[in-house]
């Protein structure tokens, strides 16, 4: 690896060190379904306890169970988050943060706290309201 950094074609630094600003760079995929409105409502549910299916849905305000499904299959692809399902009846799955997905949390915690702390800055808050 060292040898490739050495090289001088741009595209092959960015993408060894992941620059979320290359077009090509791999980094971008997880950016796309890792910061989804769901995904980061999941991942600061998850940060404060491990929780099941209808645990989480019934944290996270509005989502569907099918969008809440992607969204746990999607954050568990990338390595955020672990299923682990009992075999019992009925079935039980629970879901929690991955050593990564807890740094990942973390940080998109700080993120939502400050837009809290400062919603009354922002003039069109309410104008859009989860219109997406």
């Amino acid at each position: 690896m060292p040898d490739l950094e050495k090289r001088g074609n741009p595209i092959d630094r960015a993408l060894l060190r992941g620059d979320v600003l290359a077009e090509l760079c791999p980094s971008r995929t997880i950016l796309r379904q890792a910061t989804t409105r769901w995904a980061v409502l999941c991942l600061l549910v998850l940060r404060r306890r491990e929780a099941r299916f209808s645990d989480l849905r019934r944290a996270i305000g509005g989502v569907s169970e099918r969008m809440l499904s992607r969204t746990l299959q999607d954050l568990a692809h990338h390595g955020l988050v672990r299923r682990v399902s009992h075999p019992v009846v009925p079935p039980h799955v629970d879901y929690s943060l991955t050593p990564l997905g807890a740094e990942m949390a973390e940080r998109i915690e700080a993120l939502t706290g400050w837009l809290e702390h400062n919603i009354n800055r922002f003039p069109n808050a309410d104008a859009g309201r989860d219109a997406a």
